[in-house]
């Protein structure tokens, strides 16, 4: 800032006198020669420089005016610009330091973002392996009905007791079911089929175009046809096993969709006596069965019950008789402290009496045996 100051005290007007007495003394120079030259007189020659040097005066006059002006306005127009200059600095160091604030929230806005997306990031990497395992498993076709008896067990685990159930068990035919539901009072058993062909629903749904959709879909219709008619021949064992299967699907969208796109598969499964759940209706099924398993715990133990219940009235009949033998002892006695209540009171009103006889001194003889006292007509 202060070459700036430099540069501006270099006024034009300065510049410009300074030039005019520059060309002044080299005027009278010239003149000078000239005169020496045409030989003019001193008197002339002397005329003509006071003219100059007047004029030159004057010029310097002049100059000084103007730099003196000059100088003035100079400081005038350094002052200014001194104050223009701290006030353009204030305002720039106030806009800074909001711009500095604003940027330091933007950056802690960013960064909390930042470490959200960070968050969601991971999640979503989470997820993704968690798709692709998923994917693997669906990929392959044991791995798939793998799948489907893991969720079937699961929920058959969480529903009924360990007793109810076997798992991979083994018909008299020697076909192995995924389960078995054993039904109370020795009744026949409920098979239950968890190998739905999944990876015929998986051609429909990754079909590109109309024409493999349309072929996807008539190999998912055979397929499942073939499995129906497999269930109702290995499963339903006059005897062993229920006149019912279940078929059971691993996802809702599998059943949702069989029941919107194919009806005609679950018409055909219903006459083939195999029932097609989903996760939602095989835990209802499973709910019912379980209530059904304690109704039948509930009638075998139903002696047991009454034989209980004989024995807690003959308690309750006990209970009674006690309390109304407690209930004569304590009005006994209450009339034995009611008594001694009474007892009490005729001792006080007879001391009373005694202690209002007026005893003379020296009247009471010497006596070796006390009185006689009678108690309600016995002498104590």
């Amino acid at each position: 800032m202060q070459e700036q100051l430099t540069n501006i005290n270099v006024d034009p007007l300065t510049t410009a006198v300074a030039v005019g007495l520059l060309v002044i003394f080299f005027a009278v120079l010239l003149v000078t020669l000239v005169l020496r030259r045409t030989g003019q007189g001193d008197d002339q020659l002397k005329q003509q420089l006071s003219v100059l040097v007047e004029n030159q005066t004057k010029m310097q006059g002049a100059f000084d005016l103007l730099h003196a002006n000059a100088q003035s306005g100079n400081s005038d127009l350094k002052r200014n610009l001194e104050e223009r200059l701290d006030a353009f600095g204030k305002r720039m160091g106030d806009s800074l330091g909001e711009t500095r604030e604003q940027t330091h929230e933007n950056l802690k806005s960013l960064g909390e973002r930042l470490a959200v997306i960070d968050r969601a990031q991971k999640n979503i990497e989470t997820l993704g392996h968690e798709v692709s395992g998923l994917q693997s498993i669906l990929s392959n076709k044991q791995s798939r009905g793998a799948f489907g008896e893991m969720r079937m067990q699961d929920m058959v685990e969480d529903s009924l007791p360990p007793s109810a159930y076997s798992f991979q068990a083994t018909l008299s035919n020697g076909k192995r079911v995924d389960c078995l539901i054993h039904l109370p009072n020795g009744a026949e058993g409920i098979a239950v089929d968890a190998k739905f062909p999944l990876e015929s629903w998986r051609a429909l749904q990754d079909a590109p175009d109309d024409v493999f959709r349309k072929q996807a879909a008539a190999s998912l219709r055979t397929d499942i046809k073939k499995h129906i008619k497999d269930i109702a021949g290995k499963y339903l064992l006059p005897g062993e096993t229920t006149d019912t299967a279940l078929l059971f699907l691993p996802s809702e969208a599998i059943y949702a969709d069989l029941h919107a796109h194919f009806p005609d598969l679950i018409q055909m499964a219903f006459s083939a006596k195999v029932m097609i759940v989903s996760p939602t209706t095989f835990m209802a099924t499973l709910l019912t069965i379980s209530s059904l398993m304690k109704d039948a715990r509930m009638r075998e133990q139903a002696h047991l019950i009454q034989r209980e219940v004989g024995l807690m009235m003959k308690d309750v009949q006990l209970l009674e008789d006690r309390a109304q033998k407690l209930d004569r002892h304590f009005k006994l006695t209450e009339k034995d402290i009611s008594d001694l209540l009474t007892s009490t009171s005729r001792i006080g009103k007879r001391a009373d009496k005694i202690a209002d006889v007026d005893v003379a001194p020296g009247s009471i003889e010497a006596d070796t045996e006390p009185p006689m006292l009678m108690v309600k007509g016995k002498t104590s």
